[in-house]
């Protein structure tokens, strides 16, 4: 688990919080939170299947409305969508009915991200500063990502990870990542995003942050697995201690 993970040394100013209240849950009976729920400072996306009283409890924990839809007639929402302040982007699977559905709650354009690698969720990294990109993200798709979010884009692996959506979480207050990362990567990970970068692990020892955790500036969910110091460690990254 958190044991011999790299550490990278910050100042924070530690406020009162209790690990214990934060959620830890299943969606659609999945650990891996971060598959099925996608989440910005503005909205939070999950599938169709998803029980009226998780919606409830993920809207308390990030503070913004949560949405059920599907995207191109998949409930992986995590996997298929990713925004920030300025837009949101989702596979070019994204039928009419399914944009309709999500432009009734979501006040930034909808894009759909083109080609082979389409699945937003997993191959982009974004917050309001940059965006860390799949690295064979093909150069339209780098355009496309680019002048929807209107940030920076650099083409990254994280801890070897091609899918860097999944290999981390981002927001503006931080990012957390797969425990393999190098020196290399958290420096353009901080570089990029303009935030502070630090590893972790998910789901009592699951380095695949992204599929097991759903955050924002407001708050995070993570997998019903994930174990108090994970959370400790989230918490920090993320900036919700400081």
């Amino acid at each position: 688990m958190l044991l011999g993970l790299p550490r990278r040394v910050w100042t924070w100013s530690r406020r009162n919080t209790q690990t214990s209240d934060v959620l830890r849950t299943t969606i659609q009976g999945s650990l891996y939170v971060g598959v099925f729920a996608s989440a910005t400072d503005q909205v939070s996306l999950v599938g169709l299947p998803t029980d009226a009283s998780t919606v409830a409890a993920l809207e308390d924990e990030l503070g913004v409305p949560v949405v059920r839809c599907s995207i191109g007639g998949a409930n992986t929402l995590g996997a298929l969508a990713v925004g920030n302040e300025t837009g949101l982007l989702v596979s070019d699977r994204l039928t009419d009915d399914e944009r309709a559905t999500i432009e009734e709650a979501v006040k930034s354009p909808i894009r759909t991200l083109p080609g082979r690698i389409n699945a937003a969720g997993n191959c982009l990294l974004v917050n309001d500063y940059g965006a860390i990109a799949h690295p064979d993200l093909p150069d339209h798709a780098i355009d496309v990502v680019r002048d929807a979010l209107e940030v920076s884009v650099e083409r990254l692996r994280i801890g070897g990870m091609r899918t860097v959506g999944t290999a981390a979480v981002a927001t503006n207050h931080g990012v957390l990542c797969h425990p393999k990362v190098t020196d290399d990567e958290l420096d353009t990970l901080e570089e990029v995003l303009d935030v502070r970068a630090d590893v972790g692990t998910v789901n009592y020892g699951s380095p695949l942050i992204g599929s097991g955790l759903v955050a924002n500036r407001q708050g995070f969910v993570a997998g019903e697995q994930t174990t108090g110091p994970e959370l400790g460690r989230i918490e920090e990254a993320l900036g919700f201690l400081g």
